[in-house]
């Protein structure tokens, strides 16, 4: 600190949304999620200041939340913030050494996402009524979110200049503004053809913030993350399907329908857009436990 002058904590705070924003790219609801595990031990220090904090109150902090029943995966989480906070202010020159330096990230079991078949896929599509109003627009979400691997961020703000029928690709804008071009097939093309053809016929007045995206409410505006979570859980209960199914389901199971079929790890890390193959690597560890239960099921001398 120059001058000796007292940096508020608010004031370190901003200025970590502000690189976290600016510099990393990263989503505003990532953002949040990072300031809101910082401002849990801004509370518990009280008066004290960030640029202070020792090992030890590190330590009383998390022991604190392990009092109150905080999972270890949610402690994971707000360790790994931490770290990133203060490896923020070593690198903005405010501190010299990272007060969670010594503190280690509660080992997690390895947790595989679930994921649905393909025949569950085409109940829950089935399940949409087509003679709805807007029937033809969310069987284009489900389509879209299984044959592409969308995120729903990402299918939300897909425009319709981003979608390439002649050459069958999909230019997607992923996690910290990086494109990548995902393939589309024949039946999902016909499929975005549909909801060109809804969209100009149901929705005739286009909301400014809104022109453009492919996908659009029945007022013409942006469709929130929030009712593609509703349509997916209601088209799970009409199909019947009993598992905890959301949006990124539909992405877990375009990716194992990929890797049982024998395709390329690396190229599905492409069509996902995984920054570390590592994260890919979880769809195999889905295919040996989906080939374990088989032969569990089947063999006889299993």
């Amino acid at each position: 600190m120059s001058g000796g002058k007292t940096i508020r904590n608010r004031d370190l705070l901003e200025d970590f949304q502000d690189h976290l924003r600016l510099e990393r790219s990263l989503s505003e609801n990532t953002i949040s999620s990072y300031l809101r595990d910082i401002d849990k031990l801004r509370i518990f220090i009280g008066s004290t200041s960030l640029l202070t904090v020792q090992p030890q109150e590190i330590y009383d902090f998390l022991k604190a939340l392990d009092t109150a029943g905080l999972s270890k995966r949610s402690t994971a989480r707000i360790i790994s913030g931490l770290k990133t906070f203060y490896k923020f202010l070593i690198s903005e020159e405010l501190l010299t050494k990272n007060p969670l330096e010594m503190i280690e990230t509660p080992k997690l079991p390895k947790h595989l996402p679930e994921v649905l078949d393909h025949q569950e896929v085409m109940a829950m599509i089935s399940s949409i009524d087509l003679s709805s109003r807007p029937g033809e627009r969310d069987k284009t979400i489900l389509t879209l979110l299984y044959a592409c691997g969308l995120r729903v961020s990402e299918l939300i703000s897909l425009k319709i200049n981003d979608i390439f029928l002649d050459e069958g690709f999909v230019k997607v804008m992923g996690k910290g503004s990086k494109e990548r071009l995902v393939p589309i097939g024949e039946k999902a093309m016909v499929q975005v053809g549909n909801c060109l053809l809804w969209r100009n016929e149901t929705v005739p007045i286009i909301q400014k913030d809104a022109e453009g995206l492919l996908i659009l409410n029945l007022r013409g505006g942006p469709l929130s993350r929030v009712s593609v979570f509703k349509l997916i859980k209601s088209c799970a209960q009409k199909a019947s399907i009993n598992k905890e199914v959301s949006p990124h389901t539909l992405r877990h199971s375009f990716a194992t329908v990929l890797i049982e079929a024998g395709a390329d790890l690396r190229a599905v890390q492409q069509m996902l857009g995984h920054e570390s193959i590592t994260t890919t690597e979880i769809y195999t560890h889905l295919d040996r436990s989906y080939l374990k239960s088989i032969i569990q099921e089947f063999h006889p001398r299993a």
